[in-house]
């Protein structure tokens, strides 16, 4: 099978509260609109439904007294105790269904992992993934249990290189915790600067400790970065990261809170930067697990992770040639030409500071986690 998209209508049933901003409806939108344009199921692909992750497989990664406290809060038996596990705040809200609703989500990772594994597919896409926020012992930033380094302890364990790729707005926090020490997964994130967005972290001297010193890359963006300059960063750092680390699979998360004009954040790409990357990375001819994360604009982050399967599908190949700006720019997120938005462009004194940030970024990167490893 080329590519495998993990969903079922059993996952359609949970929600986050009314007010929550995370939309666990953006996959089902996603599988909605692709069967609307007749490329949902196409020659080599197929849906696969999910299993719920067990407890053995989520105690890989999360504290038995943590899911205990989860699974608890879910049945509505909420204590004192667990505002401390980041349970029953404002973006960790307790909904019915939340325990297994975020089982279903890591279950549908692990099982993207493992289909690698087997050969079964070349690419997995799990748009429910990238909750990559919650620690072992703590959820935070919508997220509960952690897909991402389930499913990257899943390929570790089985003897695989993994090249763990986040490019959410928000730093991958979680991730980046789990693997700190771990050489057997490289983890490189590229978000908004924890100076002026949740977590607070992701700085560039975070390259991580004891054996796995320079086995974690951050690439902090300021507000206001757009496709250029996400592309020049990863065209400076992912490929030598590549070609160096020789991964076995890669583990993309493809958080859409990345766009121009996403609620919660400030940076102004186009899905078209997304669309180059996915393009690139598959040129290294590796399995790949693609997985959602991050977008508060519905609308908006279906549309991209749309895209995202028809790359993967070989079904769009190319830029579709728009230029000019968008309706992003022009303060609108409505645009009706295809699945491709318009590029967003900069003003030239704006994006001289941007890019002079992203090049200072990208430098420190070089000349620290580059030299360790003589790239």
């Amino acid at each position: 099978m080329r590519a495998a998209f993990l969903h079922s209508a059993e996952m359609e049933k949970y929600h986050y509260p009314p007010q929550c901003p995370f939309k666990t409806e953006r996959a089902a939108m996603t599988r909605t609109l692709l069967v609307s344009m007749g490329s949902y199921m196409t020659d080599g692909t197929a849906e696969v439904p999910p299993a719920p992750a067990t407890r053995t497989e989520l105690e890989q990664f999360h504290a038995p007294a943590y899911l205990d406290a989860l699974r608890r809060a879910t049945d509505g038996k909420i204590t004192p105790n667990d505002l401390f596990l980041g349970l029953g705040g404002d973006e960790t809200p307790i909904f019915p269904g939340l325990y297994e609703y975020v089982s279903l989500a890591a279950g549908a990772s692990i099982a993207g992992a493992r289909m690698l594994l087997s050969s079964a597919a070349t690419y997995a896409f799990n748009p429910s993934g990238g909750l990559h926020h919650a620690y072992p012992d703590k959820a935070g930033g919508f997220c509960y249990v952690n897909d991402i380094v389930l499913a990257c302890k899943e390929l570790a364990h089985a003897g695989k290189k993994v090249f763990c790729l986040d490019l959410d707005a928000h730093h991958g926090n979680g991730t980046q915790f789990a693997f700190y020490h771990d050489p057997r997964v490289l983890t490189i994130s590229f978000h908004e600067s924890g100076k002026t967005l949740y977590p607070w972290s992701g700085f560039e001297n975070e390259i991580g400790v004891g054996a796995g010193t320079g086995y974690n890359v951050n690439i902090p963006f300021p507000p206001g970065a757009d496709d250029a300059a996400y592309e020049y960063a990863f065209r400076q750092i992912i490929p030598p990261l590549l070609g160096w680390y020789a991964p076995d699979t890669i583990v993309l998360e493809l958080g859409m809170d990345v766009l121009a004009g996403d609620p919660l954040t400030h940076l102004r790409l186009s899905n078209n930067a997304f669309a180059d990357i996915l393009l690139d990375l598959m040129e290294a001819g590796k399995p790949m697990l693609v997985t959602g994360g991050g977008g508060y604009n519905p609308e908006a982050t279906a549309r991209g992770w749309a895209l995202a399967w028809r790359i993967l599908c070989g079904l769009e190949t190319d830029d579709s040639g728009q230029i000019g700006l968008g309706g992003t720019f022009l303060g609108s997120n409505e645009w009706g030409s295809g699945l491709r938005e318009m590029r967003v462009y900069t003003r030239q004194d704006e994006r001289e500071q941007i890019m002079q940030s992203v090049q200072t970024s990208v430098e420190t990167i070089k000349k620290t986690v580059f030299a360790l490893h003589r790239i």
